[in-house]
């Protein structure tokens, strides 16, 4: 449902993604880390079809997204980073505005909104504009508008930022539902414990190029970490673990190795 072809972007001298090949198939949660300015948005934004690629393509559910953009747009939700809301509606307006832009049936259209406001306990707040919500609001909000029109890929980018455990948990519990119903989620996050907890395969992006792709065990074997977590083959595929040797020094009370 998602492919990524050799899918490059360069800004002036620099390649922020550098050739890279991805699929997920229907179903699958696939975990997608990497460090701080690692091409991980970048990548994103192009499977989406908001940054055209220098070179590559990204792939919806078998269409082009640069080439048959209403055909794959119309499968996708997405949730960015930091979503811009239209903050002069209500959170009910909000809903039917995204849900008319996706072209939901009206008939089907009031019962999907009041079901996504009362799965995301927004219902005593819908008729609140969004101006006043609070950040895990708003990211709520944006997880319900991604998902008013039942996409067959669901594609977040670091989406429990600002949800409190309770939504957290809620979301997590909704992604896991979508898989089931063979939904194809996309989630980058900076939480490996969330990831290494939900996700079917990881694929791990450094300076703009894939290191790794697999399930857990796989990684484990990859990086010859084979009792390790997710946060330490993260580590060690991604060079970090000069920083994992001073948190332990830090933790034991001694002097960091020079």
């Amino acid at each position: 449902m998602i492919r990524a072809i050799k899918l490059t972007k360069t800004f002036g001298d620099l390649q922020a993604v550098s050739a890279v090949d991805l699929h997920v198939q229907p179903g699958e949660i696939f975990g997608f880390l990497g460090p701080n300015g690692a091409g991980k948005t970048t990548t994103i934004r192009m499977l989406t079809g908001l940054l055209r690629p220098t070179s590559g393509q990204a792939m919806i559910g078998g269409y082009d997204i640069q080439t048959h953009p209403v055909e794959a747009k119309s499968l996708l939700g997405y949730v960015p980073d930091a979503p811009v809301l239209y903050e002069k509606l209500t959170g009910r307006e909000f809903l039917d505005f995204m849900a008319d832009l996706y072209r939901v049936e009206p008939r089907r259209k009031k019962t999907r909104i009041s079901e996504l406001l009362e799965l995301f306990d927004l219902t005593e707040r819908a008729d609140d504009l969004i101006g006043s919500y609070s950040r895990g609001m708003k990211q709520k909000i944006a997880v319900a508008a991604a998902l008013i029109h039942d996409p067959k890929v669901l594609i977040l980018d670091e989406p429990t930022v600002g949800l409190d455990p309770r939504g957290a948990r809620v979301l997590k519990d909704v992604l896991r539902a979508l898989a089931q119903r063979k939904v194809t989620i996309f989630m980058s996050t900076h939480i490996l414990e969330i990831a290494e907890r939900m996700c079917t395969r990881v694929g791990i992006i450094d300076r703009g190029k894939i290191v790794a792709c697999g399930t857990v065990p796989e990684l484990r074997i990859l990086s010859r970490e084979a009792s390790g977590t997710l946060e330490d083959i993260f580590l060690k595929l991604t060079g970090g673990v000069e920083y994992a040797e001073i948190v332990r020094f830090l933790e034991e009370g001694e002097e960091p190795p020079r």
